[in-house]
């Protein structure tokens, strides 16, 4: 229903982050809301979903971009990000449902997987795909005495 402020957009596309050469990773909590904090809620929301596709866009064109972009999860649910990420990218995007894959649990399925990893003693993360140093396992698994 709201309309993007392309100022505030503008601020928070301006994140350094985005400037960090391939590869690297980001957390949820390493964007400051300021550029929409006083905005109405509607219009907040679609200045975040503008930011969440077009940063989706960069980081897609920084790897080579794509022919076809499969969304799972909670975006998945939400036709306006998918929508500004066609537009955004000029590619083809499809739904994981689309595929016939559960897309709600794509995310559960990852840390299935990562969980296999680190009972395996394998790492989660290499320096190819998040930047670190070496291949790196993730937390500790703690058995019962």
């Amino acid at each position: 229903k709201g309309e993007v402020d392309e100022l505030a957009l503008s601020a928070l596309m301006a994140d350094p982050w985005f400037l960090e050469p391939l590869p690297k990773s980001v957390d949820r909590d390493a964007f400051s809301p300021a550029p929409v904090h006083l905005m109405p809620v509607e219009d907040g929301a679609a200045t975040l979903a503008a930011f969440t596709a077009w940063a989706m866009a960069g980081a897609i064109a920084n790897a080579g971009g794509a022919d076809i972009i499969v969304v799972s999860g909670g975006g998945a649910h939400n036709p306006t990000i998918v929508a500004m990420l066609a537009e955004a990218t000029e590619s083809e995007v499809k739904l994981a449902t689309d595929l016939g894959w559960d897309g709600d649990f794509v995310e559960a399925q990852a840390f299935a997987y990562l969980a296999a990893r680190s009972v395996a003693e394998l790492p989660l993360s290499l320096p190819e795909t998040t930047g670190v140093p070496e291949p790196m396992r993730g937390g500790v698994l703690v058995r019962p005495d």
